[in-house]
């Protein structure tokens, strides 16, 4: 399905730096009516109010939280995109003292508070005959050692991003899954990533799918190799009726 950016309504999850920033001011530039800025701190999003005033509101959101994710979900009733960008993710192996402790924390971000977000919007973009945006990763797909815990979040939030595409296509919800591969924001520094991709190769591919109506994007260089190699399995098998 179908969607263009021009005068609709979106709500962003982190949007105060890194990719969800990057997504506010694309949808911006292709004509979004308005942008919610789903934060958990408040007075993060200064910088772009100042830019774009009544273009943009703030909300509070943390995802680790269901009671927040449900007030969202109770003030922004007019969305019609919501992107979950937001997540966690730092380096960390399989083996360790505190993989457990780590991988509870990512789920419950990465995974829960995905979930949190598609229960409490799915109704309204049921409605709205909306859009849902989850932001995983080229880690949804292979683990890489280093960041171990962060890749088995990433492989659990793109199986429910699948399961939502069965449960909400005939309702009208358009589902996409992006998976980039290293951009320049503060995880792909601390992971230790050399000449990551610019926060904009994904905004502006998420534009771009979203009218396409694709269920994946593969934004970047590194991805769009991932892609090629995956793409048969892709289309014989996830996306097989």
């Amino acid at each position: 399905m179908s969607m263009i950016v021009e005068n609709k309504v979106a709500l962003v999850t982190g949007a105060n730096r890194g990719i969800g920033k990057s997504i506010v001011e694309s949808f911006i530039k292709y004509g979004a009516k308005k942008v919610y800025l789903a934060v958990r701190d408040l007075d993060s999003t200064k910088e772009l109010e100042d830019k774009y005033g009544n273009k943009v509101v703030k909300v509070k959101a943390d995802l680790s939280n269901t009671e927040s994710i449900e007030n969202l979900a109770q003030q922004t009733t007019d969305v019609e995109i919501v992107v979950n960008n937001a997540g966690i993710g730092n380096p960390q192996v399989t083996i360790g003292k505190e993989v457990e402790k780590e991988l509870q924390k990512q789920l419950d971000v990465n995974v829960f508070g995905f979930l949190r977000v598609a229960n409490a919007f799915a109704k309204i973009l049921e409605k709205n005959k909306g859009a849902l945006v989850q932001m995983n990763s080229v880690a949804s797909l292979k683990n890489f050692p280093h960041l171990s815990i962060y890749s088995a979040s990433k492989a659990a939030s793109y199986s429910l991003t699948q399961g939502l595409r069965a449960d909400l296509k005939d309702k009208g919800v358009n589902i996409l899954s992006v998976h980039p591969g290293p951009i320049d924001t503060e995880m792909a520094a601390e992971a230790g990533f050399d000449n990551p991709s610019s926060p904009e190769t994904v905004s502006e591919g998420i534009v771009a799918t979203l009218k396409s109506g694709d269920f994946h994007l593969f934004p970047d260089e590194m991805a769009k190799e991932v892609e090629q190699a995956y793409q048969s399995f892709s289309e014989n098998v996830v996306l097989a009726e």
